[in-house]
């Protein structure tokens, strides 16, 4: 299994989509508390069109909304990656980071893992400049999990693709920066450092 994987966090694997995926991760996205803050659950079908869509993406990009496993069992628990975003805003195109984990991986602290390891794969293998993430006003758990990564907040906005559901349009957008995230791996970095000589 570990030859999948596009690369690892201390509990997680991330890797491209595969056709055996669609029945667990169809059962994530038909999930009505997964799905919260979102419009709908989606349908099987719908999940095997999101699938074609995200290794088109990888395809294309070199990434995107990484299938995400628990390197111990090899569950898959979701999505964590990133994706390349042109919707019009004053902030994009751009490149998001977003998730999505099956209720069972919730609380344990994979999303906050999950998404540092992603931003290190931005900056350090992809040089990105930076990345953003958005999710709906209501959504608290996601902007904790942005917080946790070192993202700021750069303002509120009403989704284009969301036009139709006015319930879901306004959205707030984080981002990090390159040379921040640095600063703060360095900090990091030294303090490890530390701990080892000590």
């Amino acid at each position: 299994m570990e030859n999948e994987y596009i690369f690892k966090s201390e509990r997680l694997g991330f890797r491209n989509w595969i056709n055996s995926d669609l029945a667990e991760f169809a059962k994530i996205n038909s999930d009505p508390e997964v799905m919260e803050h979102f419009p709908k659950p989606l349908t099987e079908q719908e999940t095997a069109a999101f699938i074609e869509r995200l290794r088109s993406h990888y395809d294309k990009h070199g990434y995107n909304y990484f299938a995400t496993e628990i390197l111990e069992s090899g569950e898959l628990i979701g999505f964590i990656g990133l994706a390349f975003q042109d919707y019009k805003t004053d902030f994009t195109p751009a490149i998001d980071i977003g998730w999505r984990l099956k209720k069972s991986a919730w609380g344990k602290g994979f999303a906050t893992e999950g998404a540092k390891k992603c931003l290190a794969f931005a900056f350090n293998e992809l040089n990105l400049d930076q990345v953003i993430s958005t999710c709906t006003e209501k959504n608290s758990k996601s902007e904790n999990v942005m917080k946790k990564i070192g993202m700021e907040k750069i303002g509120d906005f009403n989704h284009p693709k969301l036009r139709e559901y006015p319930e879901y349009e306004k959205c707030s957008c984080y981002a990090i920066h390159k040379d921040v995230w640095q600063q703060s791996g360095q900090v990091h970095k030294h303090i490890n450092n530390g701990l080892e000589k000590a």
